[in-house]
């Protein structure tokens, strides 16, 4: 892909995971893989499943990196030592040719560009995927490894997902496929038998905070908000970042905090906020935080309000609005129909503004009918 189109695969507003020299919290899968490589009988199927943005895409191109600099073993000087980090440094050559995307052993599938539309295609074709079988015909320049890494094997249409599963049940030599999926469940069941899995778990706060900073974003003390918000996810956390989320958050907080009297000029003027024309990204990640707050709601009057709190005053509103199990379930039952009320009203394209004061008066509706029980 040239360097002046968008990549399919970049976060906004953090480095692309081939530039990212380290991961954080995901120790257990990089150490399941080395040990799979320490036999000398390694899949050559590798499936990278958890929740979007923990690190799968990075882990996929440290692999990469690694596989491609490893040492051939029984060369001229015999084996080498067992790896204990999938490290490699970063004057390496195979290293530098990765940074540099120049790299002749490595193929990277994904969405291509429509030069027609002049955009991203939305799937990935079949004719990516015979780009990569190709790729594969062709020796190697050095007769070393080569690896391909798909990001993400969920944006595979049908017909891709077919040859590409003709590539895992006859895999040429030498070869290594990376399956970055958020959603494994989804793929054909075929794919997910023929690979081995290494699954990612959400990141904790120090994780997040170090990630983020590595990526040259400062969170000085919110690094335990953007984690529970989050859910434990780097890319989330970005965006949460970028888009002013821990702000908007403690704003439906602030909000709520008068239930069950609502404060409706200040209803009206978050909504005509969040719901701003031309602000897109702002909406629906608005529409994901009132999301957030009725499931934390929810799970409030079960297990508790939530340490630590992802906005000030958060917990003892939690406390006062879901204090036991019955309330907990009026909220979870607001939370899962408000959520089909969301999908339906992007998908109709309602007014963003008047979308989210629709959710606020339904908040509003519920916090009187359980206080009356």
């Amino acid at each position: 892909m040239s360097d002046d189109l968008p990549e399919p695969d970049r976060i906004e507003g953090a480095p692309h995971p081939r530039d990212t020299r380290q991961i954080f919290g995901q120790e257990a899968a990089e150490r399941d893989f080395l040990a799979a490589h320490a036999t000398g009988r390694m899949h050559h199927g590798w499936l990278l499943t958890g929740p979007r943005g923990v690190g799968k895409a990075t882990l996929a191109w440290r692999i990469a990196t690694f596989v491609l600099a490893a040492p051939v073993e029984g060369g001229l000087f015999g084996a080498a030592e067992t790896p204990h980090s999938l490290d490699i440094a970063p004057d390496h050559p195979v290293a530098r040719r990765v940074h540099a995307g120049s790299e002749p052993r490595l193929f990277v599938l994904r969405r291509g560009w429509d030069e027609e539309r002049k955009r991203l295609k939305t799937v990935i074709t079949v004719d990516e995927v015979r780009r990569m079988k190709s790729f594969f015909a062709l020796s190697a320049a050095d007769g070393g490894a080569r690896v391909a890494i798909v990001d993400s094997a969920d944006e595979m249409n049908p017909q891709a997902a077919n040859a590409l599963l003709k590539l895992l049940e006859e895999p040429p030599a030498g070869v290594t496929i990376l399956l970055v999926s958020h959603q494994p469940s989804a793929l054909l069941p075929t794919i997910r038998s023929r690979c081995r899995e290494l699954r990612l778990a959400p990141l904790p706060a120090q994780a997040i905070t170090a990630a983020l900073e590595q990526a040259g974003i400062a969170v000085e003390d919110q690094g335990a908000a953007l984690a529970a918000l989050s859910g434990g996810s780097v890319g989330e956390a970005i965006r949460l970042t970028n888009l002013d989320g821990l702000q908007d958050y403690a704003a439906i907080v602030r909000l709520f905090s008068t239930l069950p009297r609502l404060d409706r000029p200040a209803a009206l003027s978050l909504a005509g906020s969040l719901g701003a024309r031309g602000a897109e990204a702002r909406f629906d990640l608005a529409l994901a935080l009132f999301d957030l707050f009725l499931s934390r709601l929810a799970r409030s009057g079960i297990d508790g309000p939530p340490l630590p709190e992802a906005a000030p005053g958060e917990s003892a509103l939690f406390a006062r609005l879901s204090a036991d199990q019955g309330a907990a379930r009026g909220w979870a039952d607001l939370h899962q129909s408000q959520g089909a009320r969301a999908r339906h009203g992007k998908a109709v394209n309602l007014d963003p503004a008047a979308l989210i004061l629709d959710m606020i008066f339904k908040i509003d509706e519920t916090a009187h009918r359980l206080s009356a029980r």
